[in-house]
């Protein structure tokens, strides 16, 4: 038994989402999503990536969600970390979007490692790199950096330790969060957290971002 190809999403319909968020993409920008969600399709079928499945959600809740983020970032070419980069999200499209930052995705499982450097080699992007580590291992590989990013980590004391410290110095971290999280971050030592911004097509979604306190 066959499985059918993903069908591709169309530019209108990239477009039409990116709006929703208040977000415009050149055709470019555009080129790189289908892309990206076709090498995604493909390799979810051999490493569980993502459990969307559906192009179009994942158009918005991984797209459009993690580039929802970019208009938080500092303006300029800055060096961010996506901590737990998993199937690419929030970094790559952070990257796509904002084509100046400098990107590390951090990301210990080798099999969805590998998958970020294809995506990364298919797509063209520059000045985006892979590590293959635990974050509490890095330090001289990334620091100094400007931003930390992640979407999916659960070990929020221990990544807001590692990127506040010293060796690593992190001026902003950027989380994507779900309501019941948010109470639990923001009582952290280390940081003062900006009020949270909501997602949009979202009740209990939100962003946050914090400033590293001396």
């Amino acid at each position: 038994m066959t499985t059918s190809p993903t069908p591709a999403l169309s530019p209108a319909a990239i477009h039409r989402a990116a709006s929703e968020f208040q977000l415009t993409l050149n055709d470019e920008q555009v080129l790189q999503i289908q892309q990206y969600t076709r090498i995604l399709a493909t390799w979810n079928d051999k490493v569980n990536l993502t459990a969307i499945r559906d192009p179009l959600e994942i158009l918005y809740r991984h797209f459009c969600e993690s580039m929802f983020g970019a208009s938080l970032l500092p303006a300029g070419n800055c060096r961010l970390a996506d901590v737990g980069s998993g199937a690419g999200f929030p970094g790559i499209p952070l990257k796509i979007i904002r084509p100046e930052l400098q990107v590390f995705l951090v990301e210990s499982n080798v099999k969805k490692a590998t998958f970020l450097a294809e995506v990364i080699r298919e797509i063209r992007l520059s000045e985006t790199r892979v590590l293959v580590s635990r974050f509490e291992e890095l330090d001289e590989e990334v620091a100094p950096l400007d931003v930390v990013c992640s979407r999916a980590l659960g070990d929020f004391s221990g990544f807001l330790g590692w990127a506040g410290s010293p060796r690593v110095g992190a001026r902003l971290a950027l989380l994507w969060l779900g309501g019941r999280d948010l109470d639990e971050v923001r009582k952290l030592p280390g940081w003062a957290w900006a009020e949270p911004v909501a997602v949009p097509h979202s009740l209990q979604r939100f962003l946050l971002v914090g400033s590293s306190s001396p």
